[in-house]
């Protein structure tokens, strides 16, 4: 099979998509002229014109209410933000309007759009271009919230996003656009909402999504070394989570270690701790580990971000106080 990068497979997505319904268009800064800040839509221009490609001023909450506005009247936009730490000047529509708007029509009106771009960190950025807002955009009722691991994800859950009827938050990586992974030439559309056991495994359960999936894959790699096997989840989405999928494992193997890049307070592995314990109480060993960010604004220099994300080194050692293993 194929082998193409993640930014590629981002745009084969929205390609085939736009070629397949004429009512989808791309709207954002550098989306046009400059082929993306990116360069995940490169050749987009060419392709279908000024209409369907459109430039924007740096005006986040002007052309976020803009596609709201568009799919409120039968346009399918995407609307694709530099990094979400800038979707916060927008936040008001995605919120107030995007999210709330099926529900306070009484079904009368439906808000089918993508809002896409970067999240987290993406080297020395420092703290106001370096955050991660799966979580706040998760607490929100009326939107689903995608945030996919590998090109074949990536290709798969941008195009269900895209025919979803809901508003749907679909958070990237600066650090993985360049990565490279399988992704089939046949159409296929990926559910979703179901999570994917990227490993199986038997000693513990580690549970993750969007770019921290090579911190578990990697760390788990490292733990087999010790005769420890861990399962690993890719949630793929985190709005719906698949909580049946993380129970039945946790069932199997009796430990869950979450790991996130996201501050530690209100935080996703926080719900899914509570939702395991709640839920598969009697089947745990040992508490429920969670690996965050330090909670602090993100650093500038190298080595104070190192010590503040999630990194291979604390994920073995959760997993080995979860495991009782010697560190």
């Amino acid at each position: 099979m194929r082998q193409i990068q993640f930014r590629e497979a981002l745009r084969e997505a929205m390609n085939e998509e736009m070629r397949r319904d004429p009512r989808i268009f791309l709207m954002g800064e550098e989306v046009a002229e400059y082929n993306g800040a990116y360069k995940v839509s490169q050749g987009m221009l060419d392709e279908f014109g000024a209409g369907r490609v459109i430039d924007t001023p740096i005006a986040e909450l002007g052309f976020a209410g803009i596609g709201v506005g568009a799919a409120m009247n039968g346009l399918l936009p995407i609307i694709e933000f530099m990094t979400f730490n800038f979707s916060l000047v927008a936040i008001d529509q995605v919120i107030n309007s995007a999210a709330k708007l099926h529900s306070m029509s009484g079904g009368q009106f439906s808000c089918p759009i993508v809002f896409r771009g970067p999240t987290g960190n993406a080297g020395m950025l420092s703290s106001q271009h370096s955050q991660n807002f799966e979580n706040w955009y998760a607490n929100c009722p009326g939107l689903k919230v995608v945030v996919p691991s590998t090109p074949y994800d990536a290709k798969g859950l941008l195009k269900a996003s895209i025919r979803d009827p809901d508003p749907v938050i679909f958070m990237e990586s600066e650090l993985m656009y360049g990565d490279k992974g399988e992704v089939p030439e046949e159409e296929y559309i990926l559910e979703i909402g179901k999570a994917n056991i990227t490993r199986p495994g038997t000693d513990v359960t580690i549970v993750s999504f969007g770019k921290m999936m090579k911190i578990a894959h990697t760390a788990a790699d490292e733990l087999a070394k010790e005769g420890i096997q861990a399962e690993v989840i890719d949630l793929r989405s985190v709005r719906p989570i698949d909580y049946d999928t993380v129970i039945t494992s946790v069932k199997k193997t009796n430990r869950l270690v979450v790991v996130e890049e996201a501050w530690p307070l209100a935080s996703l592995s926080g719900e899914i701790a509570y939702v395991v314990q709640r839920r598969a109480f009697d089947h745990l060993d040992a508490p429920v580990v969670r690996i965050t960010c330090a909670d602090v604004p993100l650093p500038y220099a190298p080595t104070l971000i190192e010590a503040s994300l999630p990194n291979v080194a604390r994920v073995v050692k959760a997993v080995k106080e979860v495991t009782y293993a010697k560190a």
